[in-house]
């Protein structure tokens, strides 16, 4: 008789969760839980919360949606809260099992979590499952794959790499193993915002993909990508993958379907892109050995931080002026009171805010990177990572950076203020 847990992290679905349905196929007993871990705050020089409460609410919805699901296959989901080992360890105790199933996350927090749960005698049978391709379907050793995104689409083009096929929702679930004193009990319902624009969960992922490709808009998709205001001027699919509520591999292939349906197009085609930027900013953190969160791909860098400490240096009023939308920029105060109003930032004004914190105002983009992790619904530890080391020239394609020109960026994306009134009235 085989009893083990499954631990879901940022998987939280079961269609085309291949972990999940490893430890559906090989136990007898299974126990899925979800750990809230109670790290209040960052360690930045912000002291600021780790998650939004918008944040906070979509993942709720989201564990919510996960409990639905798997209640109809007569299993259900404990969320437990405390320390990751105090709780495998009390709940040793009771199941009287050391087997653990959970996503792999190739980030270095979650990693020293698992080699933590290892050294106190648990077997973890983990499986990487983030991506659109996996990693021993690329035409490199991951270890030598391009430190420049085009050098590594073109490799993966020429060999007509598209994405692995996901596979179906298990159809069955073991029986939950006999425990006491866990109480399974939710965070009380939320007061519904009025105009919301993404409410978390499986089942509502796979409606808006549905809706998307129905609606045809992916046709449209790299004409209207850069867009600022609304919901259809590009996918909106990141929230949703951020959290593991949908996978990459299953909206890879309902476009792959519409694609057969309708043709390709550039539409099409950008939106794969877009998913293979994902995939590469992923595969990064194989190649960079998982430390992609703040100074480590940097050697002097590292030194500087570790002896002459940038927190005691942080200028604690930019920062304020930036996170709060009162740098006297009104496009730039417009996009930051954006992200605080509903935890969404079009990619577009992602990337113009920081490029105005780091050369504007001469911000360390860990900063900048450390505030958008509290306040994006769609916050992902690789893209969030990934992108601002872009901007700041930090990461592995060392070309000095890329700053914005802030009155071009107005002129071309807000001619005529209307964002900005959106915002700022």
């Amino acid at each position: 008789m085989i009893i083990a847990i499954y631990w879901f992290r940022n998987d939280l679905r079961l269609l085309d969760n291949p972990s999940f349905n490893q430890a559906c196929r090989n136990t007898n007993f299974l126990l899925p839980i979800f750990i809230n871990q109670n790290k209040a705050h960052d360690e930045t020089p912000i002291s600021q919360p780790k998650s939004s409460k918008l944040r906070k609410d979509f993942l709720e919805e989201s564990l919510r949606d996960l409990r639905t699901q798997l209640k109809k296959l007569n299993s259900n989901l404990f969320e437990l809260e405390g320390d990751f080992l105090q709780v495998f360890q009390d709940l040793q105790l009771q199941l009287d099992t050391r087997i653990i199933y959970c996503e792999e996350i190739q980030a270095e927090e979650e990693l020293e979590q698992l080699d933590r749960l290892r050294d106190a005698g648990f077997e973890i049978r983990s499986l990487w499952q983030s991506s659109m391709i996996e990693p021993n379907s690329l035409p490199f050793d991951i270890a030598d794959m391009p430190g420049v995104f085009t050098q590594f689409r073109l490799q993966v083009e020429k060999q007509k790499i598209k994405f692995t096929p996901p596979i179906e929702s298990p159809t069955a679930i073991p029986p939950l193993p006999l425990i006491t004193g866990i109480k399974n009990e939710s965070s009380p319902l939320q007061v519904v915002i009025k105009d919301k624009l993404f409410y978390g969960g499986e089942s509502k992922a796979l409606y808006h993909i549905g809706q998307y490709f129905d609606r045809r808009l992916a046709d449209t998709y790299k004409k209207t990508r850069n867009g600022l205001i609304g919901m259809d001027y590009s996918s909106k699919f990141s929230p949703w993958l951020a959290l593991g509520c949908c996978s990459a591999r299953t909206i890879a292939n309902k476009l792959t379907e519409y694609e057969y349906e309708f043709g390709s197009n550039d539409g099409t085609y950008w939106i794969w892109f877009e998913l293979l930027w994902r995939d590469y900013f992923r595969f990064l953190s194989f190649k960079t050995e998982n430390q992609i969160h703040n100074k480590k791909n940097d050697s002097e860098e590292v030194s500087d931080a570790r002896t002459n400490n940038y927190l005691t240096e942080f200028n604690g009023i930019k920062f304020k002026r930036w996170s709060t939308s009162y740098t006297g920029d009104s496009f730039i105060d417009a996009g930051m009171r954006e992200l605080i109003s509903t935890g969404y930032l079009s990619n577009r004004m992602r990337q113009v805010v920081a490029s105005y914190w780091i050369y504007n105002l001469s911000g360390d983009w860990r900063v900048g990177a450390a505030w958008f992790k509290a306040q994006l619904i769609d916050y992902d530890v690789y893209s969030n990572q990934g992108n601002w080391q872009y901007i700041s020239g930090k990461g592995l394609d060392h070309q000095g950076g890329r700053q914005f020109n802030i009155a071009k960026q107005t002129q071309d994306h807000d001619p005529n203020g209307i964002y900005q009134k959106l915002w700022l009235t």
